[in-house]
């Protein structure tokens, strides 16, 4: 038995290896089943209940993780002195015993993530305080209190990365974080945090904070200014202020995402911030009520009583004046509040704005003026609103802007001026507005010219979305002058009742179309002159059969689903259409089960991917079965149906055939000697010898 195990470690290391396949092994098995790649061992999901001692002694990495040890012991790791990087997460880990680190002292990262350390914290803080080189440590999932958790940082100065997320803290102060001077990444997610008094005064090198998915009610007299991420998104904030300073803030990232804000935070007046999330938030403006009041002159008297002196102070109740320096902003998401407009001057704050995202807010105008000197923005989202009007001031150009989005409005008309200096627009979303596109014909006035978007000649848009729309008829030449790759003309029933020389204009470099839900019939368009289509979405329509013109259009998508097609060409997957498809999808439509043989074909073809294969379904006496899975006596009830069709076919053909052969017979019987006379008369004369 022991000569075999040799043979037996060998094996294993050539199988684990792909030596079999012709790879290289790059690492080897140890006989615990560890993997060794260079100073790294791998021993995750092995069911081990201690730390294995035969493993490679210079090991710089060891990997624990997904097992069921209970306690390290003191002499766990002596075997591996050089070791700098311990992983134990998801264990059942209850015990570090003091001095399991003292062979360990060059330990920078330790991941205890997943344990059960919640029950003998004063032996494993005692264990931790051995690692004077420890630079990352994970707590998260030990089910840790504030109080187990100051015990088990106590001794730990050389900390650069904190992780105690999914633990059960509830409330921190000073006490917590004492020591840990070095720190500079702390998380703190998913815990139970509802109060925070001075916790990170003493953390002066701290620059990355996540306090998301906590409790957190407000955030009041913010002043660490060397942090530069703050993440309290998922809290119940309703009150972020900052501290009323002129210091400079390195805050760079603030997210303030899914809380409950009621007004715009008080930002620092001085920072570096680029990126200010406020995502799905109950914000909004109040100097101008919705009913058409203003609070402007609204104010507001305070006593204050100091000791024998009285004083009364004004202020206006509501002062929309950003104080904040937000000239290095890029990114602002203000989406999924209660916006219904921007105080003047708003925007003209921030000059550097790349990114605006004001979608799902109630806003029903948005004016673009002068004064908004939006130069560098790229992206601006105003879609799912309730905007009946863009305004455009004299003098207001976006030349940078490349995404517009003003999907889900009320829009019937833009302005001209919207797309005048765009130069770079490429793509532009229009989607569930009720609107129409603006013909190549003048009309006769401007008075008759019903309300229309113009989009004719603006060359650098390459992808139009006008889904919902309303569409009707796309006459007139609407997409001259542009270079559109994608068109989404999906769910518009009179998109395409007009003259369908629209195509002749993107011809040349569409891409993309979607024409879903457009009661499209196969002699509405022809396919042929899209040469460069690659991905079509006929889905949602009516069709009995597959287009014709599609059969030479070299597509690599094409989507048929809820249709009306009872089968496609039996010969449909030796024509180029297939031979250049990669994505096919088929589901939805009332196939028949005893014609699937263009199925079967479709199945054999190798680059072809059916996403939706599962859900494809055909029908069979009153029965909707899997076309993937049909039962055997289906199929042997069809190779009867079709023989006995064929059957038919012979019985009904017989006496036809048998009554035209002796109709024929009787005919030349009654005809044969006049036949005979008439050719005796022609071919009977005598020759001359």
């Amino acid at each position: 038995m022991e000569a075999l195990l040799p043979g037996l470690s060998l094996l294993l290391v050539l199988l684990e290896a792909g030596w079999g396949n012709g790879v290289g092994a790059a690492w080897a098995v140890s006989p615990g089943g560890c993997k060794h790649v260079q100073s790294t061992a791998d021993c995750t999901g092995r069911w081990l209940s201690s730390v294995p001692g035969n493993l490679q002694g210079d090991i710089e990495e060891l990997l624990l993780n997904d097992n069921t040890i209970q306690v390290l012991g003191h002499a766990s790791l002596l075997p591996y002195p050089q070791l700098k990087h311990l992983s134990m997460s998801k264990n059942r880990l209850k015990l570090i015993e003091p001095g399991a680190f003292l062979g360990s002292q060059g330990l920078h990262v330790l991941s205890l993530a997943d344990n059960l350390l919640f029950t003998n914290c004063s032996q494993t803080a005692a264990a931790l305080s051995a690692l004077p080189a420890l630079r990352t440590l994970d707590l998260s999932g030990n089910c840790l209190t504030e109080d187990m958790l100051s015990v088990l940082l106590l001794n730990l100065p050389s900390l650069e990365s904190l992780s105690v997320a999914r633990n059960i803290i509830m409330r921190l102060d000073s006490s917590v974080f004492t020591n840990l001077t070095q720190l500079l990444e702390l998380n703190l997610e998913k815990n139970y945090i509802f109060e925070i008094d001075q916790a990170f005064e003493g953390l002066q090198k701290l620059q990355r904070l996540n306090i998301a998915y906590n409790y957190m009610p407000c955030i009041v007299d913010f002043g660490l200014t060397q942090l530069k991420v703050l993440n309290v998104s998922h809290n119940i904030i309703e009150w972020f202020l900052a501290f009323e300073s002129d210091d400079l803030f390195e805050l760079e990232v603030l997210d303030l995402s899914h809380n409950r804000l009621l007004f715009f935070p008080v930002l620092p007046r001085q920072s570096k911030l680029h990126s200010l999330l406020l995502k799905d938030n109950e914000m909004s403006f109040y100097q101008r009520l919705p009913n058409g009041t203003s609070l402007a002159d609204v104010t507001v008297q305070f006593l204050i009583i100091d000791g024998n002196s009285t004083n009364i102070t004004t202020v206006n109740l509501w002062d929309e004046v950003c104080y904040s320096n937000l000239s290095s902003l890029r990114l602002l998401d203000m989406s999924q509040n209660q916006f219904w407009y921007l105080p003047e001057g708003f925007l003209a704050k921030m000059p550097s704005l790349t990114h605006l995202k004001l979608n799902q807010n109630c806003l029903e105008t948005f004016h673009l003026s002068e004064e908004d000197p939006l130069a560098v923005l790229t992206d601006l989202d105003l879609s799912q609103n309730q905007l009946v009007e863009l305004q455009v001031g004299a003098g207001a150009i976006l030349p940078s802007l490349q995404l517009f989005n003003l999907s889900t409005n009320r829009l019937r008309v833009l302005p001209a001026e919207v797309f005048a200096y765009t130069g770079k627009i490429t793509t532009v979303d229009l989607s569930r507005n009720r609107l129409d596109l603006c013909p190549q014909q003048a009309v006769a006035s401007e008075a008759e010219s019903p309300p229309c978007v113009d989009i004719r000649g603006i060359e650098t848009l390459s992808r139009l979305y006008l889904a919902g729309c309303g569409l009707r008829g796309l006459d007139g030449q609407p997409f001259r002058g542009t270079s559109l790759t994608h068109l989404d003309l999906s769910d518009n029933q009179q998109a395409l009742s007009g003259d369908p020389g629209w195509l002749q204009d993107l011809a040349a470099t569409l891409r993309v179309l979607s024409l879903r839900n457009t009661s499209f019939s196969s002699s509405v368009v022809d396919f042929s002159a899209l040469q460069s289509l690659v991905a079509l979405d006929l889905s949602g329509n009516s069709l009995t059969a597959l287009p014709g013109t599609l059969s030479a259009v070299k597509l690599r998508s094409l989507d048929l689903r809820d249709n009306c097609l009872p089968a496609l060409p039996t010969d449909v997957a030796r024509t180029p259409l297939v031979r250049s498809l990669q994505e096919l999808y088929l589901s939805r439509n009332p196939y028949n089960c005893c014609t699937l043989g263009w199925w079967e074909s479709l199945q054999r073809v190798e680059q072809l991917r059916v996403p939706d294969g599962r859900e494809v379904t055909c029908s069979y006496d009153s029965r909707t079965l899997s076309a993937r899975a049909l039962p055997e006596t289906v199929l042997r009830a069809c190779r009867w149906k079709v023989a006995n069709l064929a059957l038919l076919y012979l019985v009904l053909a017989l006496p036809t055939c048998l009554t035209l052969l002796v109709a024929f017979a009787v005919v030349f019987l009654m005809l044969k000697q006049k036949l005979l006379k008439m050719l005796k008369s022609r071919c009977g004369a005598s020759s001359p010898y």
